[in-house]
């Protein structure tokens, strides 16, 4: 049927609210901001009243964060690719696997499906 509207899944409502949630993070609007766009998302019945709620979004480069503006967070160590000591709970492995140039470590490639970011965990040594 020509012109039919498809739904909006939970997938599409998770990853929306993940991408609300980068953008407060880095201070692009406050949280009675935030409440107003996520509140949208949950009460949409078809993708297109649930991706209005991003629509007016710049994008963001990763890392980005406005003082003052963002919730204060800890500083993070950098490990290089995303490393992880081990698999943090509802992480799903992949099939990828590749070895780490920097420490020559067999690496395994996790993905946590809530917002489809990608952690590399070091495979043990057998």
């Amino acid at each position: 049927m020509p012109g039919a509207r498809p739904l909006v899944s939970d997938a599409d409502r998770e990853r929306l609210i993940a991408l609300l949630r980068e953008h407060y993070a880095a201070g692009l609007f406050g949280l009675d901001e935030l409440d107003r766009r996520v509140g949208t998302v949950l009460g949409a019945q078809f993708l297109d009243e649930a991706a209005a709620a991003v629509a007016d979004l710049p994008a963001i480069a990763p890392g980005t964060a406005a003082a003052g503006s963002a919730p204060p967070r800890r500083a993070r160590r950098r490990r290089g690719h995303g490393h992880a000591d081990q698999p943090a709970a509802g992480w799903v492995p992949t099939s990828e696997r590749f070895r780490d140039p920097s420490t020559s470590m067999v690496m395994r490639v996790w993905v946590d499906p809530a917002d489809q970011s990608r952690h590399y965990v070091p495979e043990p040594e057998s």
